[in-house]
């Protein structure tokens, strides 16, 4: 893992070194004697391997076993239509890095990346990282196969850690969540390296998307280093400031009223509905109790504050409420010391866009709450001064991952469409100067289809 206080020299030496084309690159593994993939390297990069597919969209890529699966499962939902084939070029591969959580491709090596580059290209690239801690695969339905059908490069990184025991990464409380910035800026220049000495000219525009804690990383990237991309999109972003700490606030409250409301104990619906979980949402809580909201509470807690449990790691898995100390169901942020206050502020974001960004949430989200992430972040743009670059729409219906419209269909509407129709949006913005439609909440399609947006 790079050191936290060397970050940000090195993203600037970086960015000076491979706009000059100076910084030295690593070769590409052999991938069949007429694959140009052979022939292209990534800058700064340890080890790439080239693939030349006849399809670089994910019903392409499966056969060949150049996507995985497992990276993107319950990301989509299982109605989700494949676009037509787009040949080009993939590179998969990692930077130097010390942290081993990531078994992609049997390397068992951190901040690996892939890079893909259609045939037919318009110029544009795409960088995306993935949700939660999932790895540079997870957006291969849902971000990938959509902007290269449009003709974009696309480039995904695993944030630098991956896995239930991301925390293990790093010196100090906080270095894990910093490294995914680093990573994600990392692979940004490079790829725009890379795009431009195989097609011969830069890319004229670069766009930065990514779902949940990918969407996080486009509003500070928009924030911190503007210069660049052309814009951002963000779709159920994750928020952290020192003061609305996101998961670590909203998921224990969920962790200790669910089991009363499973037990239709008087007054458990109210907590939970008093803890942003929208009422309409109540299908989907039970799903996300058993897989989702003890397991992140843990393991983001355990990254930002790892003194609460003492020696252990990651606490214990759905202690009951009233257990006590190192409980993450009794964690309260709020009476935290200072100290842990201080780490999050260190990945905390501002505001403070410096380029148009498009911010989509679901309503029915009961990961990240709307009205304690979504809503706040827009308040935090709108006092910042930065409004006009920003756009937010609210996704009547939408959940956290599509994957759920299954689950509940009658009650989850599917938000890739909004996706599709958002990014198609910011594209016009930022090349014909097309302004999207005011911020608002986005009724669900009165047909009741799941390939409509309305946006």
């Amino acid at each position: 893992m790079v050191r936290t206080q060397h970050r940000t020299r090195l993203v600037t030496l970086m960015s000076t070194l491979l706009l000059a084309g100076l910084l030295p690159a690593a070769g590409a593994g052999a991938a069949g004697p007429a694959c140009a993939g052979d022939r292209l390297h990534v800058p700064g990069a340890e080890h790439v391997v080239g693939h030349c597919p006849d399809d670089l969209t994910t019903a392409g890529l499966l056969p060949l076993g150049l996507t995985n699966p497992a990276d993107y499962d319950r990301l989509h939902a299982s109605n989700t239509a494949a676009p037509s084939p787009v040949p080009g070029i993939q590179l998969d591969g990692y930077f130097p890095d010390t942290s081993t959580t990531n078994t992609n491709n049997g390397w068992n090596h951190d901040s690996q990346f892939v890079i893909r580059l259609p045939k037919r290209w318009n110029g544009g690239l795409v960088v995306a990282g993935p949700p939660g801690i999932r790895r540079q695969y997870a957006n291969d339905r849902i971000i990938s196969d959509q902007v290269l059908a449009r003709g974009f490069a696309y480039a995904a990184t695993d944030k630098g850690n991956t896995g239930p025991q991301l925390y293990r990464d790093g010196a100090q409380p906080g270095d894990a969540i910093v490294e995914w910035h680093f990573r994600f800026t990392q692979l940004t220049l490079a790829a725009r390296r890379v795009a431009a000495r195989h097609y011969g000219r830069p890319a004229t525009r670069t766009y930065a998307a990514g779902l949940s804690a990918a969407g996080y990383l486009v509003r500070r990237q928009l924030e911190h280093f503007p210069h660049l991309y052309t814009g951002g999109i963000d779709w159920n972003g994750l928020l952290l400031t020192r003061d609305e700490p996101g998961l670590l606030a909203h998921l224990p409250a969920a962790l200790r009223a669910y089991p009363r409301w499973e037990r239709q104990e008087p007054g458990a619906a109210d907590a939970m509905y008093a803890a942003g979980y929208p009422k309409g949402s109540e299908a989907l809580w039970k799903a996300h109790y058993l897989t989702q909201w003890d397991l992140l509470q843990r393991v983001f807690r355990e990254e930002l504050d790892p003194e609460y449990d003492g020696p252990a790691q990651a606490g214990t898995p759905f202690c009951p409420e009233g257990t006590g100390a190192g409980c993450d169901t009794d964690y309260d942020y709020a009476s935290r010391p200072a100290r842990v206050h201080d780490t999050v502020e260190r990945a905390s974001l501002t505001g403070r866009i410096g380029r148009p960004l498009i911010t989509l949430q679901g309503t029915l989200d009961v990961m990240l709450p709307i009205s304690h992430t979504g809503d706040v972040y827009s308040g935090m743009v709108d006092d910042a001064g930065r409004g006009a670059l920003h756009r937010y729409y609210r996704i009547q219906d939408g959940t956290h991952t599509d994957g759920f419209h299954d689950l509940a269909p009658g009650t989850v509407r599917p938000m890739l469409p909004c996706f599709t129709a958002a990014f198609d949006a910011l594209v016009a913005w930022t090349t014909r100067g097309v302004a999207p439609p005011p911020g608002r909440t986005v009724p669900r399609p009165a047909d009741g289809t799941a390939t409509g947006c309305g946006l």
